[in-house]
């Protein structure tokens, strides 16, 4: 298929956003529970909404540059009982404005508590974040049905699409929080890194999972299916018509297999092997600078990667026409 930069920007930024507040919001159960020290200030939680907002707002903006009529957008809602596109675009807003009342909430200091079990209280963030912590599991798993419901692309109609749109948003948010923590709440780095690399080495064992499945692949239609002649021995000699047309534009990224490795090797390192060495580093010399390159790299890495996914995505309309000439 044909990357459209616009849903990859969507995706990497609202995948990054939602796993950070997943980030935050942990950081905090397991402070409410005891299981760590109580060293995070309702300031840094603020910071982190603020932060995840921002992401998912800037993710949402990416996406009207995808559409022909924006005007329009507000129908994509309207198919929500059959359609994982209608679910995401009714998910996210609420996503957002779910993290930006447990943000403001923080902000403000209305923490109420609204139960408590002996030492353990439960407030009002408590409450909103583990509702939000529900959608934003939901949208993940919209967004990455829209690609793995759809049967006649091989390559993402696997359980793979949607584990790994889940662990790789999660991982890069994780590593984000261990950015913040370093900039604002050092106490809180060897949590938020720990928990990125526990991420990070499963995002890496699931997507090279799905890389090797999708190698594995063979096309379901032939030249004899796709035109419906059954002749044993059929060569195609052009497709059909002198120029270009929307099934060569939108249906094939048109770059050679050197220049896919190219991109595969290098999200491969971007994403896994560069951050993975510099995390376990700030694990032991905490570092602004180092978490900084991690989080960049892994960003630039996920755009590649998911430019990667879509250009995987073979269409059987190729079959016919695969050959121009």
């Amino acid at each position: 298929m044909q990357p459209a930069f616009s849903v990859i920007f969507l995706t990497t930024l609202i995948g990054m956003g939602q796993g950070l507040f997943l980030a935050i919001y942990t950081e905090q159960v397991y402070s409410v529970l005891n299981v760590v020290e109580k060293t995070t200030t309702s300031e840094f939680y603020s910071l982190g909404s603020a932060a995840a907002l921002f992401l998912l707002v800037l993710g949402l903006i990416a996406s009207i540059f995808h559409l022909g009529r924006p005007e329009r957008a507000w129908r994509s809602a309207t198919m929500w009982r059959t359609s994982w596109l209608s679910r995401e675009v009714i998910i996210l807003p609420t996503v957002m404005g779910l993290v930006f009342l447990y943000g403001i909430i923080h902000f403000m200091g209305w923490n109420v508590t609204v139960m408590t079990f002996g030492a353990v209280v439960i407030d009002l963030t408590m409450v909103i974040g583990a509702l939000t912590t529900l959608f934003v599991f939901s949208l993940y798993i919209a967004t990455g049905m829209i690609y793995a419901c759809l049967k006649f692309l091989q390559e993402w109609h696997s359980p793979l699409t949607v584990i790994n749109y889940l662990l790789l948003g999660s991982v890069s948010g994780f590593t984000l929080a261990t950015l913040l923590a370093a900039y604002k709440q050092p106490e809180s780095i060897s949590f938020f890194a720990g928990w990125s690399i526990v991420l990070l080495i499963l995002a890496f064992i699931f997507r090279g999972a799905s890389l090797l499945r999708n190698k594995r692949l063979r096309p379901k239609s032939t030249v004899q299916t796709a035109i419906g002649v059954r002749h044993n021995k059929i060569k195609q000699k052009s497709m059909g018509f002198m120029g270009g047309s929307m099934n060569t534009r939108d249906f094939f990224h048109g770059k050679t297999r050197l220049f896919l490795k190219s991109i595969k090797t290098i999200f491969l390192l971007m994403v896994f092997a560069i951050p993975l060495s510099l995390l376990v580093l700030a694990l032991f010399k905490p570092s602004l600078i180092i978490l900084s390159i991690a989080t960049a790299s892994m960003y630039i890495g996920l755009l590649a990667e998911r430019w990667y996914f879509f250009a995987e995505g073979n269409h059987p309309q190729n079959i016919y026409y695969q050959s121009i000439a």
